[in-house]
């Protein structure tokens, strides 16, 4: 059984792959991969995850609106979310923390930012 559950919303399957690879190296967690905003929003209002790692621009629904239907539901408000994204200009990280983001990474991301990030939002000491 995991410890901890986590939700990657990307649509590129690179993104993802790099993502998975990052995170698999920290022990006890379980990761579920949605391919966009959609099916990100059906996998965490039917799942539990502690924490989800959102893409910005994705085709169907985008990650910044992802993020406030996450916001909106009572259930989900405390779940940490890390937006991943190319998007490095000023505002689209103030956007994204306004919508409730608790960090913002921009591509390319290095593995290891990755993982120290996962653990800061999960609590966990390494």
């Amino acid at each position: 059984m995991a410890d901890h559950r986590i939700l990657i919303v990307e649509d590129s399957p690179t993104m993802r792959q790099l993502l998975v690879f990052a995170l698999k190296r920290m022990k006890g967690v379980d990761i579920v991969e949605a391919k966009d905003g959609m099916d990100g929003l059906r996998k965490v209002t039917h799942d539990h995850f502690d924490l989800a790692f959102v893409d910005i621009n994705m085709p169907v629904m985008d990650g910044l609106k992802l993020i406030s239907l996450i916001r909106s539901e009572e259930s989900l408000a405390a779940m940490p979310i890390c937006v991943i994204t190319t998007e490095g200009a000023k505002e689209d990280r103030e956007r994204a923390i306004a919508l409730g983001a608790n960090e913002y990474l921009t591509k390319p991301v290095q593995a290891n930012r990755v993982l120290s990030v996962a653990r800061a939002l999960l609590k966990l000491d390494d």
